[in-house]
This record gives C-alpha cells, structure tokens and sequence, in this order.
C-alpha cells in the first residue's frame, strides 16, 4: 500500500512564512519535522486524527523560532531526531549522513546538507524503497535555497559553497520525491515570494534559479547577492535551540495592569509596545509607547525591535487575542511578558497621551517621504524621492529622517512602527500613510519610481 497524500500535513506560520510538518504514520503515532515551540496547530491535527507524537525530528538549529521538539519530548514522549553535529545539550539521537530510523511501515534517512547551517540534516522518507519525499529544512527551498550568512558575513561564502553541494546532492533524487521545505514565502532566511510551500525535483530543476547555476562561483555570486537584512533576534535563537529552550508548563496567561502598577514598571524599565490596531494608535498612545499592530507578523518586528531581557508591557484594545499575543513572543524567546494595559483605563487615570497624524493617499502632496520597506520592496517601486531606509535600521539613522516627513510602507503597521521610534526619539510633526506606496499612485494618478 502507498504513502497516502493526506498522511502528510503542512501546518504554515505565515506570519514567519514557515512551515511545520506532521506525519501520520498509520498507526497512531506521528512524526513532527520542525515543530515551533507554538504547538497549538500541531496538536490540533493531531488530536482530529487521535495521533500522539513519537518523533520530533529538526532539520537544523533555528534561528527564525524556538523548537517544540524538546517540549514534545517533555510532554508526549517523542523521540528527539537531530544531527550529531549540532551538539545539542539535550537528550536525542544524534544522527549522521546515510543514518535511518524505522517509523513502522515508513523509513527516515538523513542526508547532510550543511550551508544554511554547519549541521543541516534533510530528511529523506521512504516507503521501502521508494523516496517519498524530502524535508529539506532550509537547504532547497521553493525557487531558492535559504541564507547562508547566520554564522556571520565572513563565513557566508564558505556555506554558500557548502550549500551549492547539498542542492546538487539534493537534485540527484529522482524528480517526482516531493520536496518539503521549512522556509517558505514570507521568511527572513531569505525564501523569495510565491504562493507554493512544497515542490518536487523536477519542479525546481525546471525552476530554481540556483540550481540553473552553471557552476559554484554562479552559484554563490547569486545566492550572496540575493540576501537583504534579518532580524536581531536571528543572532540569539540558534544557541538558544542548541541548549534547549526553557520547557513550558502553564497556560498562556497575561495579566491586566492597572494604570499604577503600568507605572512602576515602566519606572524599573520596563518597555511599553502597543499591540492595537493602526487607527487606533493614531488616534491616542501612551508617550514612548512602540508601535506593533498584533497581526501575523508581530513576532518578527518584536524580536528585531524590542531587547528580550526586559519586562514588556502590552497596550491592547478590547477583544484583541491575548493567547495570540503571548505565543507570538514566547516561539521567539521572549518570556519577560510583565502583563497587558487597556488605554482606556490609563486615560481615565489621567495619563498623556500623543498623536499621530494619519494620512491617506490624496493627501500627502509636496510633503517628504520616507520609505521604511525593505531595500528589496523600495526598488521594486516607491513613491518619487523617498529616502528609503528599512525598518530595522531606522534607530540608528533618525539624523537622516527628512522633518516633517510622511512614513510610508505597504499598508500602514510598520510605517506606524516606524512613526512611534521616530517620536520616541523625539522628532515631531510625522505623519503615517494609511495605504502604501500602490495607493498613492492610484490617488495621483503618476507612477512609481523603480530602482535604489
């Protein structure tokens, strides 16, 4: 009897643009491949097909989220499947090139694929002998292969050589093995946009640009000159996931603050970030509060701007998700959650509040712009003369913030982020675009502007 399609079950983050795999294996048991510290969707699937997890396999040590794979050993007893190379201080079974483990009717063979990572493993499922498919971590990725500059710039060339022999490695399967990769669209670890999350190998030896490569050095001059930036937080996790993250043992719970109890926080240094939607923020915030609109990217601006050793406090609106909110920051690391903040009840307690002027596409005329998108976004096309600096940058770069400027990006939340820093430093008479930089096009009727 064949592998069934749906014994396979892709669980995205769109909000990390990752993907999660659970396998059932037919007979009540399952295999995870590179399960997020944010089990809920995982465990949902699994409890619809009354499965329990007895492997939690990790194709490398992350460095975009925390594993659940040490959380599933802890609470279901899975057997941990990494590689030996990452010397994990934390009991698994340690796992070399050509190494199988027997999953019932099923097989898992590792392959090493080092360049995303030094221990990249990928792992090959097989029905016999029949190669299934290939979860392929971060090594092939749909139309690409993922960075390989988290050990550091000057290590990149050297795994991006290594990456160039383990996407070969990986092309000589046969071209209908699936290939199920962990980054996708929407990833720091630099996947490129698109709807597809899973290929096979045929598909991207017809597709993948890389693999089009005529030899190494193409290969590397185009995968190097592909990376933009990452988040700060990329540069804590991976030694974080080597150790093992701290096991978790309540439920997500963030307590209410009253306005007092806010203040004496913040006067031990706590840090405000304000998770209400982007009108809303406009409208009144809480001086030196940041801006996060809590969406499915929340996590990724919180870790490139907020430090993870300092107690935050969460400015929210009526009915927003607390649950949502705490697993956001607890999947990357981020666990000093001092409570939330309802601005209605610090206004009513007499607090300051500033404002934010938000403007829509029509109205922001002769006024400066500044694009904080990423370089890739701001050359694909921007708004005639905006100073383009990224997001994650912006900190470091206030003294080049034209005065009065209109803060733009894709849709408003992190040109609000953005606003909030700026105002933070203390600059004034900033205003946000509600829209981006489409929006004003179709307003004005001009068109954007292409290149740096």
């Amino acid at each position: 009897m064949g592998f069934p399609d749906d014994h396979l079950i892709p669980l995205v983050d769109s909000g990390l643009g990752n993907s999660a795999y659970l396998v059932d294996l037919g007979d009540g048991r399952a295999l995870a491949v590179d399960a997020s510290r944010d089990l809920r969707a995982l465990r949902a699937a699994a409890e619809r097909r009354g499965l329990s997890v007895a492997y939690a396999a990790d194709t490398h040590l992350h460095a975009d989220f925390l594993s659940g794979a040490l959380q599933l050993a802890h609470d279901d007893g899975a057997a941990v499947l990494a590689s030996a190379a990452g010397d994990r201080a934390f009991a698994h079974q340690r796992l070399g090139d050509g190494d199988e483990i027997g999953l019932g009717g099923l097989t898992l063979r590792a392959l090493s694929t080092p360049g995303h990572t030094d221990e990249h493993l990928s792992f090959l499922l097989l029905d016999g002998t029949r190669e299934l498919g290939v979860f392929t971590g971060g090594s092939l990725i749909v139309g690409s292969a993922a960075r390989t500059d988290l050990q550091g710039a000057d290590r990149a060339e050297e795994l991006a050589r290594a990456q160039f022999r383990s996407l070969r490695r990986l092309a000589e399967l046969p071209d209908q093995v699936a290939v199920w990769p962990t980054h996708g669209a929407g990833s720091f670890c630099s996947a490129p946009p698109g709807a597809e999350r899973t290929t096979t190998i045929g598909a991207q030896k017809q597709a993948n640009p890389l693999l089009a490569a005529p030899d190494e050095s193409s290969f590397v001059r185009q995968l190097l000159g592909s990376l933009g930036s990452y988040p700060d937080y990329f540069d804590r996790l991976g030694e974080i996931n080597r150790r093992g993250p701290t096991l978790l043992t309540g439920t997500a719970i963030l307590p209410l603050l009253d306005p007092p109890t806010a203040r004496h926080l913040l006067g031990q240094g706590a840090q405000l970030v304000d998770v209400r939607p982007v009108a809303d923020f406009a409208a009144g915030h809480i001086p030196g509060a940041i801006s996060i609109a809590l969406r499915d990217q929340f996590a990724t601006w919180l870790g490139w701007l907020l430090p993870d050793d300092t107690p935050l406090i969460f400015v929210t609106a009526p009915g927003q998700d607390l649950a949502e909110l705490t697993w956001q920051a607890w999947k990357i690391g981020y666990e000093r959650l001092a409570g939330h903040l309802e601005m209605a009840a610090w206004t009513a307690d007499g607090g300051r509040q500033q404002r934010v002027e938000l403007l829509t596409a029509d109205r922001v005329a002769h006024r400066p712009v500044l694009d904080i998108r990423q370089h890739s976004e701001h050359r694909a096309g921007h708004i005639p003369e905006a100073v383009g600096i990224e997001l994650g940058e912006l900190t470091g770069r206030t003294g080049d913030v034209p005065a009065g400027a209109v803060v733009a990006c894709g849709h408003g939340e992190r040109a609000m982020t953005a606003a909030s820093l700026l105002q933070r430093a203390g600059l004034q008479g900033l205003a946000v675009l509600d829209g981006g930089p489409a929006d004003w096009s179709k307003a004005t009727g001009r068109p954007l502007e292409e290149g740096a």
